[in-house]
C-alpha cells in the first residue's frame, strides 16, 4: 500500500497539524525530523510514524503507531496514547522513547485495553533487545551532582535529576513493554522501563516488561512510587535500584526464563552507586509484597542459564526495606548481602529491614558476598537467625510455598493454594499508608489475581 509521509525538506522549523482528536501541534525540526503518516489510508491500518523530537503536546487516538529511531519528548510537551493502542518499535534502526526532564508520557490503558509497546517484527521473529524501551527523565533528587548533571545511558545522552521530589512525568497504567532492552555500550544499557530521577507525582501502576535484553525495570534515583509491576523473562535484573532511589513499591512479580540471561541476573539488585560510596541520599527502596520466581530447573543448576543469580542482592553501601515477599528457585541464593556497609546497616545498625518473607534457593537461601571481603564479623548463620526472628520463613523446597503454578513460563499462576504459608504471616508495622495491608505474603491473595486481562506471558506468539 502506498503511504504519503510529510517530512521536512528545508532547514527550517515547521509546524504540522495532525488529523487526530488533538488540536495541538508538533514541532518538526530539520535535524531531528518528526515524520507523521496522516493519510489513514486503508481504514486506519497504516500506522503513524513518530520520529525525532516532539516539542508540542500530542494526543493520539486508539490505533497502531510506529516509533523510529530515538524519539524525544521535550520539556513542556506531553505525548499521550489512548487505551488499546499498540506502538511498534522499528528494528531496522536503534529505537527508543525518551521523555526529557519537564516532558510527560501519558499511557493510561485499562485492564481490557492495555497499551502495548513492542517490536515491529512478525510473530516468531521477535527477540530480546529488538529496541531500547522507554526512558523517563525527571527532576527528583539523586545522589549524583547536578553540575554537571548526570546523563542517561545507552547513547540517549539526556540530563536528569533535580530538587523536586514531587516531580510529575506522567502516567503509565496498564502498559506492556516487550522485547526491549539493549546493552548499547559497556556498562551503558537501555532497559525495558528506565526511570531517571522520576518524582512521586508520576503514576506507575500495572506495568509489565517482557523479554527485555537488559533489566526489566531500573530506577536511577528519584522518589517515584509504583504498584502492580511485572518483569518477565529478562536478560539481566528484574528490578534494579541505584543513585539514591527512595520510592515505595507494592505488588510486584518476576518470572525468569532459564534460557534468558545476558548478565549476572537477579530478581532485585541494589547499589548506592557504582563504586559503593556514601553519597546521599542513600539508595533505600521500600518494598512489600514481591513474588520473585527464579528459572525453572529441577536440578538447580540452570545449565541453560549459567548467569542466573540471586532472589535479591543488596550491595555497594545500599540500604533497603523488603517485607512480606516471596523468593523461590534462584540458582545461587535467595537473600545476599555484599559490602561491609550494606551488611552492617542491616545486621548491626538496623537501617535496613528484611522481614516476614519466604526464602528458597537451590544453593544458599542466605549468603554474604565475597567481593569485597566481609570484615564485619557477621556470619551467614547470624543473617539467617535475624531474618527468621523477624518473621521470615526459610523453605526447604520451592514447592513448600504452595503457589498454584509459578514456574509455568507461558501461563503462570502465582496465587497461593489453599493452605499455603503465603496466605498468612504478613506484617505492615512501621510502613506508611501507601501500603495496602493484608495477611498474605507475596504479590497475590487467593481471591485476587491482578494479572487477569492485561498481562501477556506469550508475547512471541501474539499478533498485533
Amino acid at each position: 500500500m502506498k503511504r504519503f509521509l510529510f517530512t521536512t525538506t528545508i532547514a527550517a522549523t515547521l509546524v504540522v497539524a495532525l488529523v487526530t482528536t488533538n488540536t495541538s501541534c508538533v514541532k518538526v525540526n530539520f535535524d531531528e525530523t518528526q515524520v507523521i503518516d496522516t493519510t489513514g489510508t486503508g481504514g486506519g491500518n497504516v500506522p503513524t510514524t513518530l520520529q525525532g523530537r516532539i516539542d508540542n503536546s500530542l494526543t493520539l487516538p486508539k490505533g497502531k503507531y510506529t516509533l523510529r529511531g530515538f524519539v524525544y519528548v521535550g520539556s513542556g510537551a506531553t505525548l499521550t496514547f489512548a487505551a488499546g493502542s499498540v506502538i511498534l518499535a522499528a528494528t531496522d534502526v536503534k529505537t527508543a522513547l525518551i521523555i526529557e526532564v519537564g516532558g510527560k508520557l501519558i499511557a493510561d490503558g485499562t485492564a481490557s485495553e492495555p497499551i502495548v509497546f513492542t517490536s515491529d517484527k512478525a510473530v516468531g521473529q521477535r527477540t530480546p533487545g529488538d529496541w531500547g524501551g522507554i526512558s523517563i527523565c525527571g527532576a527528583a533528587p539523586t545522589n549524583r551532582p547536578l553540575s554537571p548533571a548526570p546523563v542517561t545511558e545507552g547513547g540517549s545522552n539526556r540530563t536528569y535529576g533535580g530538587t523536586n521530589p514531587n516531580d510529575n512525568s506522567g502516567v503509565l497504567r496498564y502498559v506492556r513493554i516487550e522485547f526491549a532492552g539493549i546493552t548499547a555500550e559497556n556498562n551503558s544499557e537501555l532497559n525495558g522501563l528506565t526511570l531517571y530521577a522520576v518524582g512521586s507525582g508520576t503514576v506507575i501502576d500495572y506495568v509489565q516488561t517482557g523479554y527485555c535484553g537488559d533489566d526489566g525495570f531500573e530506577f536511577f534515583g528519584g522518589t517515584v512510587n509504583a504498584k502492580h509491576l511485572v518483569s518477565f523473562a529478562t536478560g539481566d535484573d528484574d528490578f534494579d535500584f541505584d543513585f539514591g532511589f527512595s520510592g515505595r513499591i507494592q505488588y510486584a512479580v518476576s518470572l525468569r526464563d532459564k534460557y534468558s540471561d545476558d548478565d549476572a541476573a537477579n530478581g532485585i539488585e541494589c547499589d548506592n552507586d557504582g563504586t559503593g560510596t556514601s553519597a546521599t541520599p542513600v539508595t533505600k527502596p521500600i518494598l512489600s509484597n514481591f513474588t520473585l520466581i527464579g528459572p525453572y530447573d529441577t536440578t538447580g543448576t540452570a545449565a541453560n542459564g549459567s548467569k542466573h543469580g540471586f532472589g535479591n542482592r543488596w550491595r555497594r553501601a545500599s540500604r533497603f526495606v523488603l517485607r512480606n515477599s516471596i523468593m523461590l528457585g534462584f540458582k545461587d541464593g535467595g537473600f545476599e548481602l555484599t559490602s561491609n556497609e550494606t551488611i552492617s546497616d542491616y545486621y548491626t545498625n538496623n537501617l535496613s529491614e528484611f522481614k516476614n518473607n519466604m526464602v528458597h534457593a537451590y544453593k544458599d537461601p542466605y549468603k554474604i558476598g565475597s567481593n569485597p571481603a566481609n570484615t564485619t564479623g557477621v556470619t551467614v548463620d547470624q543473617i539467617k537467625t535475624k531474618a527468621e526472628a523477624d518473621g521470615t520463613t526459610t523453605l526447604a523446597t520451592r514447592d513448600d510455598a504452595q503457589l498454584t503454578d509459578p514456574f509455568n513460563l507461558n501461563n503462570p499462576n502465582f496465587v497461593p493454594k489453599t493452605g499455603s504459608p503465603a496466605l498468612t504471616g504478613a506484617n505492615y508495622s512501621g510502613l506508611d499508608a501507601f501500603f495496602t495491608t493484608g495477611t498474605f505474603r507475596g504479590a497475590f491473595a487467593s481471591e485476587n489475581n491482578w494479572l487477569t486481562g492485561w498481562s501477556n506471558f506469550n508475547p512471541q506468539n501474539t499478533v498485533y
